[in-house]
């Protein structure tokens, strides 16, 4: 990845970064995604993404299009209340595609095929200078398939495609050996882990690095660490524990039980269950449950909390202050696999992973999955420095276990905080830019989101 230039926005001042060296090397025949916009007064975006972590990378990605855009932009598509708030009038509930795994998507099969469809049809009437979708594989590509195989039927490729993190194929055997025929359907992947740009691109899908998007959750934040071996969030610990009333002699647990219906309803027993099981240990144990803004999940979490065995505190999604504050105020944490858990590796809180799933899923993960372990931490540094309970070994009785080991043992937690720190590094896109800057600070627009967004906006067709 080259290091941006800058230029000076025509809508107000202010230098911008921009990768202008990387988005117009693909051709010098073709406008790039600004220019044709240009000729209509504004730039049209139509955006997807299906799940919640998706929500968040779209909203940070609409709010940088608006700030390097020299023409206004307006959006179209499906997303959550977060991208709502960046101008996007969903076509329809985010949640309608929500689901995750093979055995837990049959029933939603018919509903999902006429989401599809809405989803393409109101694409065609929009006539968007560029689509882009957020994660959420499964429906993603088969919605940037079926638009293509539309316009190609008008004898046109229609706009450029764009894909926002890319599959995870380098977790399953086989796929790398699948990515060639994204090129049929995708133009450019934006990658959030540094050696997948490189593997794309050798498979003949365009592709950049532009950093993990939870890096950004730094800027929201005035006491950020960003020094030297820093990046991190420091939360208001003592602020939550007033709020809240919480002795100093209360010992807090963070429980993440997912964002999708089908994770959260088959975690949270087995998390309840676990937090039974610690109350021996801690008397006085408190739990913050982080409930996702997702409106099925949180009339789930809801009414099974009615009954929780321990005192709870819910922590509204949409809170990233609320959110690490409580981290700050947690001992460890217990989570779902997911993108939770890199804001516990920013936050720098000690955690155990657990996942579960349909018994079939289950076992195709089993047959297919090329590596070791489930979350990204322990895949990027290839060691089990977080404990991960999964499948069948997901049990209260373990779970319980791997969390008093690392409540008491100050050397494991000490063992995942300094390579928390290993893994930000490795994250951070500055790393392979090619830069001859050192860039200690995100305080500035080099973030993710203001590199993806400048991809969109200056590539060219190859």
């Amino acid at each position: 990845m080259m290091i941006p230039t800058t230029f000076r926005n025509t809508k107000g001042s202010g230098l911008m970064p921009l990768l202008v060296k990387r988005a117009v090397s693909f051709s010098a025949s073709t406008q790039s995604t600004v220019e044709s916009a240009s000729r209509d007064g504004e730039l049209r975006l139509f955006i997807v993404a299906g799940e919640v972590s998706g929500d968040a990378i779209a909203a940070r990605l609409m709010n940088s299009l608006k700030k390097l855009s020299p023409i206004p932009v307006r959006f179209a598509g499906v997303g959550g209340h977060r991208m709502s708030k960046q101008g996007l009038n969903s076509l329809f509930p985010m949640e309608d595609i929500a689901v995750m795994g093979i055995w837990e998507l049959l029933p939603h099969l018919n509903q999902f095929r006429v989401k599809l469809k809405q989803a393409v049809q109101a694409a065609l009437g929009f006539r968007p200078h560029a689509v882009v979708t957020v994660d959420s594989k499964g429906f993603s590509f088969r919605f940037l398939k079926h638009l293509r195989a539309r316009y190609r039927k008008q004898g046109t490729l229609g706009p450029l495609h764009f894909h926002y993190v890319a599959p995870s194929f380098w977790a399953w055997k086989g796929g790398e050996a699948r990515l060639g025929g994204l090129s049929e359907f995708v133009d450019h992947v934006l990658c959030i882990l540094p050696f997948e740009a490189e593997v794309c691109r050798t498979n003949g899908v365009a592709a950049s690095f532009v950093g993990h998007p939870t890096l950004e959750d730094i800027l929201e934040f005035e006491g950020k660490d960003t020094t030297q071996g820093g990046w991190r969030v420091r939360g208001d610990a003592e602020k939550f524990r007033n709020e809240y009333g919480i002795s100093s002699g209360s010992k807090v647990i963070s429980l993440l039980p997912g964002s999708r219906l089908q994770e959260v309803t088959r975690m949270m027993p087995i998390f309840s269950n676990t937090v039974k099981q610690l109350q021996d240990s801690f008397p006085d144990l408190i739990t913050t449950i982080h409930v996702a803004p997702n409106q099925h999940v949180e009339r789930f979490v809801g009414e099974a909390t009615c009954n929780w065995p321990a005192s709870v505190i819910l922590i509204p999604g949409g809170s990233h202050h609320m959110k690490y504050d409580s981290f700050s105020a947690s001992s460890v944490a217990l989570c779902t696999s997911g993108t939770v858990a890199m804001e516990l590796q920013l936050a720098r809180l000690p955690c155990v992973v657990a996942y579960r799933a349909h018994l079939l899923t289950e076992w195709i993960i089993r047959y297919k999955a090329k590596v070791s372990y489930i979350s990204l931490p322990n895949i990027l540094l290839e060691s089990a420095i977080i404990p991960e309970a999964l499948f069948r070994a997901c049990t209260p009785s373990k779970l319980a276990s791997l969390l008093r080991n690392l409540i008491f043992d100050e050397s494991l937690r000490q063992k995942q905080i300094i390579a928390a720190e290993k893994v930000i590094r490795l994250l951070r896109p500055e790393r392979i830019s090619g830069s001859s800057t050192q860039l200690d600070s995100m305080s500035f627009d080099y973030t993710p989101s203001m590199i993806a967004a400048s991809t969109i906006l200056f590539s060219r067709r190859t």
